[in-house]
């Protein structure tokens, strides 16, 4: 490893977030100025614009002959968006989760992780498989749309039409239409050096491109959806953290993957210590959203805390397993039969507890309604 190769990946770095955030500004700019709703931009806009880094990246290094750089990013980007991201989110203040998100979005994210693996169990994401994790996309982006307009219309009708917020004073047409050439190019260029820096520190560690995309380059191009669920955060916004990282999950899938599957025609192929582990841990992060979501419509600070722990644990696993290749066998059998349904007993008791919370809470109000409607009460 050599000081230049460090400096590729952190110039790399530098560069994917630069025009990343060029390219969310100037989306969700053109995207209001064209009547979208917020919710419509948040969900799809951003989440498509922070994902471009992962599509750059993936591209780079599907050209570049490194399949494993390609779906380790994508992997481990969904694994950090969930685990990590939510995560240190839920820690700065609970985060409060919309029912749309809760009965539409998640479980569409769900079910295109559940698809990917399967379509990866063959070793390769072909042609095919690449065309039905785009349609599932371009089918949730769609379905947003049509639900995004009937709120708008129902609130419209109910409240009055409201204007749609915008940052500051409004971004005029030509400099949206440059931020978003600056950013794709940007985004280009940094995946360029992302991937020629990640390769060669991989080979000079004797680590695989997997490793590498699963762990430095996914927390990079994770970068993006961090500041923005950070920011939201901060700003009041808890329900749009969970989009903008529900949102991304599914383009990662859909767009990342799904694109250049088909742009490729002989398909990307998939390492097979990433179907033995890193795939269902994917699906896992993916499934346990569900249910923390469904009670309550909450992430509390514990739960937040819960997912940086599994998150840290999970990678301290991957540095043992990439110095250890003898072992790696031993370690995915302990991981797949101890570690992960020890996480999931834990998630499932869990659940059941504040389950019952929330059902006792609505037993008790509806309780106390009845009492007040009775005559006398």
């Amino acid at each position: 490893m050599q000081i230049l190769d460090v400096l590729l990946v952190i110039g790399g770095l530098v560069l994917l977030i630069v025009g990343g955030e060029a390219l969310v500004r100037g989306a969700a700019s053109i995207a209001t100025r064209i009547g979208m709703s917020p919710l419509i931009v948040g969900l799809i806009v951003v989440s498509a614009a922070t994902s471009a880094p992962e599509l750059a990246v993936t591209v780079g290094s599907v050209i570049s002959g490194e399949p494993g750089l390609a779906v380790g990013n994508v992997i481990g980007s969904n694994i950090v968006n969930i685990l990590l991201i939510l995560g240190l989110s839920a820690l700065v203040m609970p985060l409060l989760i919309k029912r749309q998100l809760v009965r539409f979005d998640i479980p569409v994210m769900v079910g295109l992780s559940i698809l990917l693996v399967a379509v990866s169990l063959d070793g390769q994401i072909g042609l095919l498989d690449g065309v039905l994790l785009l349609a599932g996309l371009v089918v949730h982006a769609v379905l947003s749309i049509l639900i995004g307009r009937r709120e708008v219309r129902v609130g419209a009708e109910g409240a009055g039409t409201a204007p749609i917020p915008t940052p500051g004073s409004p971004t005029p047409v030509w400099l949206s239409l440059l931020l978003l050439v600056v950013g794709i190019g940007l985004l280009v260029l940094g995946s360029q050096l992302l991937v020629t820096g990640a390769v060669s520190i991989a080979t000079g560690l004797g680590v695989s491109s997997l490793v590498v995309g699963l762990t430095v380059v996914a927390i990079g191009t994770s970068l993006p959806e961090l500041a923005t669920s950070i920011i939201a955060v901060r700003r009041g916004e808890r329900d749009m953290a969970v989009g903008n990282i529900v949102g991304s999950n599914i383009f990662n899938i859909g767009m990342v993957l799904g694109l250049p599957a088909i742009i490729f025609g002989e398909g990307i192929p998939v390492p097979a210590a990433a179907i033995a582990l890193d795939l269902p841990v994917m699906l896992a992060t993916a499934i346990a959203l569900l249910p923390i979501a469904f009670t309550g419509f909450i992430i509390a600070r514990w739960e937040g805390g819960l997912f940086v722990a599994i998150y840290i644990a999970y990678t301290a696993y991957l540095v043992l397993a990439a110095t250890q290749h003898n072992a790696l066998e031993g370690f995915t059998d302990v991981m797949l039969w101890f570690v992960v349904p020890l996480i999931a007993l834990t998630l499932i008791v869990v659940t059941t507890y504040e389950a019952g919370l929330h059902r006792g809470k609505r037993l008790a109000a509806r309780e106390a309604s009845d009492e007040r409607s009775q005559p006398g009460g």
